[in-house]
């Protein structure tokens, strides 16, 4: 029996895994803690299910909704940041992190801290400290593996391969809900209009970086830190259908590709079985019927996140720590209405400009204390960039 925890178990994310342990055969899981945010009816509810040891709220003023939800089921709950970091470092096999943001890392490093084997759906951990992330599962004997689709892809197709082989390494891209709008349209893109992605069902935060690409750009760096290739080695093609997810290209011109449906279920359900492939309830494709699959180059006048990703690559430090908060305060505004859709990748470059101007201040150790207290000293910068645009 695998003991498994859930962190961000009502995101998407969290939904889909609760999902696959449901399926599995009786006796297969154990499922330790899950935590969640505001919804604390679902986290509730899967709690009951899923028989759980704790279910954990991030904001305590929820806990006596979730106490009263969870009365008699012999489900301990909690709340807050410390009982968070405490689900975390439960003895458990296996854990899901799907909290989103910068709030994942502490987390998961806890969970690494006690050996776990950390499926990490939470790409920023590694953009704001890939090198901590790796140590600390090194130092303690955890396992970090890969959930957002295009990292699975390149790690599956990296099975039993020479990682000295590899060549280049291409993340694909569905192009998000204006990839065929024109470009001079985009400034009147609307938060409904962002919040609609034509391939994937995702929650509204990454939906809207998919259409800005920052979700992307953020996927470039993280594969930076999961394989240690060069920057100029990781490419980004726009692939409408959302099938290919990521293709490896080896030294003698090969390219391995993985295909499979737009399930997340498919990279979470490899994740939690791993090494062993089993049955998943996914579509199996009929490439006859979809007949072709087109690609062609992201223009960066449309996605300037992807410019500014290898920037953050090229000064390196704890610039990805300062591009994801800027991103996440950029994400913030729109959905305020604060800013348009294009002043999301303004608002950040102006934020990364100023902190690069700050001698020694991306060059600190990647500590945890570090990277969260550049986090906050960018999300700050970040909104003092929108309240002078709002001025």
């Amino acid at each position: 029996m695998k003991r498994v925890s859930i962190l961000g178990a009502t995101g998407s994310i969290g939904q889909n895994t609760l999902d696959l342990v449901r399926r599995a055969p009786e006796g297969a899981f154990e499922v330790v803690a899950l935590t969640g945010g505001r919804n604390v009816a679902q986290l509730a509810a899967d709690a009951r299910e899923a028989r759980a040891q704790v279910a954990v709220t991030a904001h305590e003023e929820c806990l006596p909704a979730l106490r009263a939800a969870l009365d008699g089921s012999g489900v301990e709950a909690a709340a807050g940041q410390g009982a968070l970091a405490e689900a975390a470092a439960r003895p458990a096999d296996w854990v899901m992190s799907a909290i989103v943001g910068a709030a994942g890392l502490a987390p998961g490093l806890a969970a690494l801290e006690q050996g776990a084997t950390l499926a990490l759906a939470n790409k920023e951990s590694m953009v704001c400290a890939g090198p901590l992330v790796i140590e600390t599962a090194r130092r303690h004997g955890g396992t970090v593996l890969p959930v957002d689709s295009e990292h699975s892809a390149i790690f599956q197709g990296l099975v039993g391969e020479d990682r000295e082989a590899v060549e280049r390494i291409v993340i694909t891209a569905s192009g998000g809900a204006f990839r065929d709008w024109p470009l001079e349209r985009l400034a009147q893109a609307t938060l409904a209009e962002a919040s609609t992605h034509p391939n994937w069902a995702m929650g509204q935060r990454i939906t809207i970086d998919s259409a800005s690409m920052f979700n992307k750009a953020l996927e470039v760096i993280e594969t930076r830190e999961f394989f240690g290739l060069d920057p100029e080695r990781i490419e980004v093609l726009v692939h409408p259908e959302s099938l290919v997810h990521a293709l490896v290209g080896f030294a003698d011109g090969a390219l391995m590709a993985h295909v499979g449906p737009p399930d997340m279920r498919h990279a979470i359900g490899y994740a939690l079985n791993w090494p062993e492939r089993r049955p998943l309830p996914v579509e199996r494709l009929d490439l006859a019927r979809i007949g072709q699959l087109t690609f062609r180059a992201p223009d960066d006048r449309r996605y300037p996140a992807l410019r500014l990703a290898r920037e953050v690559m090229a000064q390196g430090g704890l610039s990805g720590a300062a591009f994801n908060a800027a991103k996440e305060v950029a994400l913030d505004g729109f959905i305020a209405g604060r800013i348009g859709f294009l002043q999301m990748a303004e608002v950040v470059e102006e934020t990364l400009t100023r902190l690069w101007s700050e001698p020694g201040r991306i060059d600190a150790p990647f500590t945890l204390d570090n990277v969260l207290s550049l986090d906050a000293f960018a999300r700050g910068a970040a909104g003092q960039v929108i309240t002078e645009r709002a001025a």
